[in-house]
């Protein structure tokens, strides 16, 4: 008898996720990949209009608080000093532009998280983090529940930044500078199917400026909150 272990079958939906959503972006007008090893990661151009950034903009600055994170609360004061706020998704303007990311990623809108609206004002940011869900941690039980791991990150920049404010991923060497409109997309798995640490990446400090981003997280089952 073969000692070998079966196959994770949700490792093998998140191996086919990734190359269903890779391929869909190659073939996206004004997507651009971006040359980063063993990390999946995309740029699509002038993804959102003016308008819709401004619109954006605005529901993020009613609403916005201090940013918060998943792990346990002895991390470094400075990790993340930015301000968010989840946007209405029964808001017209808001569910439209949800529509318009789930169309470009292929993914079922019920497996997409809310979208995450942050603002960072000057010498604000996000220090090094991964966006899959690290198992070992006291989340990970909650996490699972309400949809698992999460497959891939869209993330749009609603305007360009003076200065600074650059998403870096350190891994692989990689600065992606604000511009308003630009989608960002990264595949959070390895060709395994496997949380990949070459996602780790960063919210630069901004300089000068005001930075403003939206960020819409996919489950690898239906997001709870959106099930049924």
């Amino acid at each position: 008898m073969s000692s070998r272990a079966a196959p994770d079958p949700q490792a093998l939906y998140r191996m086919q996720v990734g190359a269903w959503v890779s391929s869909r972006l190659q073939r996206t007008p004004n997507a651009l990949k971006i040359p980063a090893q063993n990390l999946d990661l995309y740029v699509v151009r002038d993804f959102l209009n003016k308008k819709e950034c401004e619109d954006l903009i605005s529901r993020i600055d009613i609403d916005r608080v201090p940013s918060t994170i998943l792990a346990e609360s002895e991390q470094d004061p400075e990790f993340r000093t930015s301000e968010s706020c989840n946007l209405n998704p029964y808001d017209p303007v808001v569910r439209a532009i949800e529509d318009k990311i789930n169309a470009l990623m292929g993914i079922d809108r019920v497996q997409g998280e809310t979208a995450q609206g942050q603002r960072y004002a000057v010498g604000q940011q996000f220090k090094a983090h991964n966006d899959f869900f690290h198992t070992s941690q006291p989340y990970w039980k909650e996490m699972e529940r309400t949809g698992g791991q999460r497959t891939w990150t869209a993330m749009i920049f609603l305007n360009d930044v003076e200065s600074g404010g650059q998403t870096a991923f350190p891994t692989v060497n990689v600065k992606v500078t604000p511009r308003a409109g630009n989608l960002l997309a990264w595949n959070n798995m390895d060709k395994f199917g496997m949380p990949n640490p070459a996602t780790l990446h960063t919210g630069m400090p901004v300089l000068a400026g005001t930075k403003y981003i939206i960020t819409k997280w996919y489950r690898e089952r239906p997001w709870a909150a959106v099930a049924g």
